[in-house]
């Protein structure tokens, strides 16, 4: 088993399979057992387990704030 990947809210990626819309950038809008976010390109927010997100991204494009402790 994997250590969870470093996921910070406001990081944007670019995942593997595109939305129905087209889009392939998302937004990281909450960080958990769940991870909530954001298509760039139709705006539709979706929540989907942390293992199957952290399996479709491809790349980070843009990397939010490091939380403080």
């Amino acid at each position: 088993m994997r250590p969870p990947m470093d996921l910070r809210l406001g990081d944007v990626v670019v995942l593997r399979k595109p939305h129905p819309c087209g889009g392939v950038t998302w937004r990281i809008e909450r960080v958990g057992a769940d991870i909530g976010a954001v298509c760039l390109t139709c705006q539709r927010y979706v929540l989907v387990p942390r293992a199957h997100f952290e399996a479709r991204i491809k790349q980070f494009v843009e990397r939010g704030p490091i939380p403080e402790s």
